[in-house]
């Protein structure tokens, strides 16, 4: 899934406008719950290298929140690493040009949107 569709997609799935917080960083983009103003979703555009990897190109990342049991094997599959400027212990940075699944990036998505929600839950 491309920069484009993910937004797309964050857009329509989750009624969520992209809001772009930093004049500094115009193509960085949060998305937040519009009950509680929590962010779920952050996209933002950023080299290579800050994730670990050789050179300076610009790559395309989503940070969401995820549930800190599934943290240690993400990070062990290709294209998630430890999350860039959020908490490493409760959020994941997943590189959108080294193929990960839409269908994982969905999930991981419908993951974060429920951690970030404070509204209660029905049983």
């Amino acid at each position: 899934m491309d920069r484009k569709q993910l937004i797309q997609f964050i857009s329509e799935q989750y009624n969520a406008d992209a809001e772009h917080p930093w004049l500094k960083y115009p193509d960085y983009i949060v998305f937040r719950h519009k009950n509680n103003q929590k962010w779920f979703a952050v996209i933002m555009d950023i080299p290579r290298s800050k994730l670990g990897s050789d050179g300076d190109e610009p790559i395309d990342i989503l940070n969401v929140k995820c549930d800190h049991i599934m943290l240690g094997s993400l990070r062990s599959e290709k294209g998630f690493y430890p999350a860039y400027h959020m908490s490493k212990a409760n959020w994941i940075t997943i590189a959108l040009d080294e193929d990960v699944g839409d269908s994982k990036i969905e999930y991981l998505l419908d993951r974060s949107f429920e951690l970030t929600d404070t509204r209660k839950k029905r049983k």
